[in-house]
């Protein structure tokens, strides 16, 4: 079984603008990363379509019962929460929305489970309005993971990063170009 690396982010106000940001700084990793943005299903291919422009990884909008492959980034798509089945394959599901959102960042982040045959797992949260993502946090802590928050000085809104880091469950708060920085330092470059 191979290694699988996972980096879980969830980002709402300031979203689009943050992950430009973050990707730009970020070269091609040996990890599946996966995006929940609190956006409308009329917004997520455009805002897909123009990470890829900045991004050195190809980006998708997540499809259900697609398996996650490193060296890619997916986006969850507006009006579905996002699961994940073993770490690694989609389950997009409709219901209620959770701390108002969907997707929600928390529905994601709890849906993983400890990485089975090594793997790094890294839970991140970026600006955003609200607490969605501080459980996932949380939870992503519990199993084995690394946790970052984006810090206050970056966030557009200090809001779910602030409720990440006061979980006490956050490693490392960074601005954007510092945790992609942390990222290639934590992970194997793609080969």
């Amino acid at each position: 079984m191979s290694r699988r690396n996972l980096v879980v982010i969830g980002v709402s106000t300031g979203g689009p603008l943050t992950l430009k940001a973050l990707f730009r700084e970020i070269p091609p990793l040996d990890a599946a990363f996966l995006i929940v943005l609190h956006i409308t299903p009329q917004m997520d291919y455009r805002i897909a379509q123009g990470l890829a422009t900045v991004a050195s990884m190809p980006v998708s909008l997540a499809e259900d019962g697609e398996f996650l492959r490193s060296g890619n980034i997916y986006l969850a798509p507006g009006g579905f929460h996002l699961q994940l089945d073993g770490n690694q394959r989609v389950a997009l599901c409709e219901g209620a929305r959770v701390n108002y959102v969907q997707p929600a960042v928390d529905v994601t982040m709890l849906s993983l489970t400890r990485q089975l045959g090594g793997g790094t797992l890294i839970g991140i949260v970026l600006t955003g309005m609200g607490k969605d993502g501080a459980e996932g946090i949380r939870h992503v802590k519990q199993i084995g993971g690394i946790t970052m928050a984006q810090d206050q000085h970056s966030s557009t809104i200090y809001g779910m990063p602030k409720a990440a880091a006061m979980t006490g469950a956050v490693d490392y708060v960074l601005p954007p170009n510092k945790i992609a920085a942390k990222l290639a330092e934590l992970l194997a470059p793609l080969n």
